[in-house]
């Protein structure tokens, strides 16, 4: 068996192309072998690119005996070159295949490579463990359905430059190599070699310098952005991911919003046939939490958290009268029709609420024939229970479940027990997609870690201006001119009307502990650039793989990146990271700290 070069042969259709129109035509296509079927007189070889598959046939009666040979010594994975006409199969249509109508007749066929058995076979419905597909990435990336991730993340790509170029926005690349602001995640840094001791950071995104693009008169900027965060993984996130960075001047929340939700409508319209009514619903992020315990509330099923706190705060039951008298909440959702629920499922759900630093769950059944089931029943009056199940919303059959703490810790427990509730009793239809726009968030959040307050989103963010008052005296009070658009319960994206103003840039410096000799120190460059007329502005990134995830149904990000890492931030594939030679080390000024050996 013999590799051959094409020697001048060329390709005239993706496989994935072939159609009845094209019958009695003669063409060329070229790919991997998705099988070889020898039935002794035929031979059928079913050929893959990334468009799809068609399938070949040779029979011994009219091909050439050494064409009829070669054909026979064809294993899964070869890549070759078929040439044939065109034919309306003879045997079964496979309307599972775009090509199951036709069939090439082979003329000529050339083995181009020859390939060994592979470490799992190259179809979607083989279920293959995560670290052998992504050990062998560029062979699971031949499977149609990844093969078609990458396909549509190109079509996404391609629909958000055409829209934003007609938007009057321009393309413009910011530096990946810049100075390392220690602000948020941490960064990852790159050794300066001729500047011993100095260190660039790779960008976590291209924050100032697209606010400086704006004091610079570009007026619309736009970046398909690389960025880097070093941070622990999850199923949403990577080392490094793209986000669809923009930054408009001239502008207030509302003119960012509206081009934005436009943008996305027709992406989705015309990557995904979507019809996505605008404008979007909107959202203030108090009432987000108060009524679904997140930011990024899921409005695909109803259930929406209840607070009872002034009905709880005497009603007998200590942990609802502590949490009250300490100027906590308590709250509670329903589960409608789940009164029998087991108690060991609920005990599950308590579990989830512990994750989230809620001490647990207290739960009542209200039964069909009108008893109560529940182990905080003993404490309360009859009247007590019926005024906590009307303050509910809780009707008979139903299952109340209460959390009783701090009011984030309430917020935060009963959104995810929420969201399990959701998955569990399916009331969630995949077929149905809600977007909102979530605005008005905290502008900062205190770090009991940091013993201060942080931004919530960055530094840069423009406050309310009745808020401006309060930065210093009052920052928790402080909303931020602040805007997330959320999909089926994920942020998509996220973005913020920026400060334009330096006297309050300095303010929020403040507020964050910094004094302005290490606001200077670190943002120096960025805020001498307001005292120069820096425009009204703002902007919005969205995050790239996590839409195309949205989009595609995957469950993870990794499913849309082409070369991802998995949750230590290595590649299994090429192994990276890896050590390095000591010269390379010696020519950037760097040695490796001896680890200190125990005793």
């Amino acid at each position: 068996m013999m590799e051959e070069s094409l020697n001048g042969l060329k390709r005239s259709m993706y496989c994935g192309e072939v159609r009845p129109e094209h019958v009695g035509q003669t063409i060329t296509v070229m790919g991997w072998v998705q099988k070889a079927r020898n039935k002794g007189s035929l031979i059928f070889i079913d050929v893959r690119d990334r468009k799809g598959l068609v399938q070949a046939v040779l029979s011994q009666e009219t091909a050439d005996p050494q064409l009829f040979e070669l054909a026979g010594s064809l294993r899964t994975e070869f890549v070759v070159a078929v040439t044939g006409k065109v034919q309306m199969r003879e045997g079964a249509v496979n309307e599972k295949l775009s090509t199951g109508e036709v069939e090439l007749n082979v003329e000529g066929l050339k083995i181009l490579s020859t390939a060994k058995t592979t470490p799992f076979q190259i179809l979607d419905e083989v279920d293959t463990r995560e670290d052998l597909r992504l050990k062998y990435r560029y062979l699971d990336l031949r499977r149609p359905k990844m093969t078609n991730n990458l396909v549509l993340r190109h079509k996404v790509v391609t629909a958000i430059r055409e829209f934003l170029n007609q938007e009057n926005f321009i393309e413009i690349e910011t530096p990946m190599l810049i100075k390392s602001t220690p602000e948020g995640a941490r960064d990852y840094l790159v050794p300066s070699r001729v500047h011993p001791g100095h260190f660039y950071a790779l960008p976590q995104s291209p924050q100032m310098y697209k606010q400086l693009l704006m004091i610079s008169g570009m007026d619309r900027y736009y970046q398909v952005a690389r960025c880097f965060r070093d941070e622990d993984l999850r199923a949403d996130r990577q080392p490094e991911f793209t986000q669809i960075d923009m930054e408009l001047s001239f502008v207030e929340e509302d003119d960012v919003m509206d081009v934005n939700e436009r943008m996305i409508a027709k992406v989705f319209g015309d990557v995904l046939g979507w019809n996505i009514q605008l404008p979007l619903r909107r959202m203030t992020w108090n009432e987000a939490m108060d009524r679904y315990g997140s930011d990024k509330p899921d409005l695909r099923f109803d259930m929406e958290i209840v607070d009872v706190t002034e009905v709880a705060k005497d009603s007998g039951f200590g942990v609802f009268e502590g949490a009250a008298a300490s100027g906590g909440v308590v709250r509670c959702v329903v589960a409608k029709g789940q009164a029998d629920m087991p108690r060991k499922k609920i005990d599950a759900l308590g579990e989830v609420a512990k994750l989230y630093k809620a001490k647990g769950l207290a739960w009542m059944g209200l039964l069909a024939d009108g008893t109560v089931k529940s182990p905080i029943a003993k404490f309360m009056t009859e009247e007590k229970i019926q005024e906590l199940a009307k303050a509910a919303g809780a009707e008979k059959g139903d299952l109340i479940l209460f959390c009783a703490d701090k009011k984030n810790i309430v917020c935060d427990a009963l959104g995810n027990v929420r969201l399990s509730l959701g998955r569990q009793l399916d009331l969630i239809d995949p077929d149905r997609h809600e977007f909102l726009w979530v605005t008005e968030f905290p502008m900062f959040e205190y770090s009991e870690e940091e013993n201060r307050y942080m931004a919530m989103h960055h530094p840069f963010t423009m406050p309310y201006d009745e808020d401006v008052q309060y930065l210093i005296s009052d920052p928790g009070r402080v909303r931020a001119k602040a805007y997330d658009m959320v999909l089926d319960g994920c942020e998509m994206g996220g973005g913020s009307i920026r400060i334009h103003r330096r006297d309050v840039q300095e303010k929020v410096f403040e507020a964050l502990g910094f004094s302005m000799e290490e606001a200077l120190e670190k943002f120096g460059f960025f805020v001498e650039a307001f005292s120069y007329g820096a425009p009204p502005h703002g902007g919005l990134a969205f995050g790239l793989d996590r839409m195309i995830m949205l989009m595609s149904g995957a469950e993870s990000i990794r499913e849309v990146i082409a070369f991802p890492k998995v949750k230590d931030a290595s590649c299994l594939m090429s192994e990276a990271p890896s050590v390095v030679d000591v010269k390379q080390l010696v020519d950037l000024h760097l040695a490796m700290a001896e680890e200190e050996k125990s005793e």
